[in-house]
């Protein structure tokens, strides 16, 4: 086994060769808008995973899978002929799903923004049930204390009284 650090500059020059590769050598008119948006390579260094996306619709994906397979041979020599490595590693193509999960996400984040415009339209002209602040207040506290002290003209209140007689 080796490090995973080899792994990692071995996948990212794998990531670089292929897309220059794609660029440059590969020729096929099925290959359509590809990009490479990730490598990753096993311990071993015998197994590389090449992620992509494509520009358009699924018809276009599909052929680009079926462009990337047919011209996988030709991309594991030419990694094999720039990394230097003793075993070149095997290539699978894999399409990333990077671009569906942010597409789900912003669509969620559009159903937010419309909750968030939907209450905010329903509460503009909202009053409160109760009063605007029902939090109570030291000058609150200090009028209710007031109001519930007995004064002197009452008499006694049943408060001050002992136990009642019966």
């Amino acid at each position: 086994m080796t490090d995973n650090a080899r792994a990692r500059k071995l996948a990212d020059r794998i990531q670089v060769v292929v897309a220059e590769t794609l660029d440059r050598r590969i020729k096929d008119p099925r290959l359509g808008f590809v990009t490479i948006t990730d490598a990753r390579v096993t311990g071993d260094l015998r197994e590389a995973t090449v992620f992509y996306t494509v520009y358009g619709d699924d018809e276009e994906r599909a052929a680009s899978a079926a462009a990337l397979e047919s011209a996988k041979g030709v991309l594991r020599s030419e990694v094999g002929r720039q990394t230097g490595v003793r075993f070149t590693p095997s290539l699978a193509f894999v399409p990333d799903a990077l671009p569906d999960n942010a597409r789900t996400i912003e669509d969620l984040l559009d159903k937010a923004r419309a909750k968030d415009a939907e209450v905010r339209e329903v509460s503009t002209g909202a009053k409160y049930a109760g009063d605007a602040d029902p939090y109570r207040k030291p000058e609150d506290e200090d009028e209710a204390a007031e109001a519930d002290a007995p004064s002197e003209k009452d008499g006694p209140s049943e408060k001050n009284e002992g136990p009642a007689s019966a």
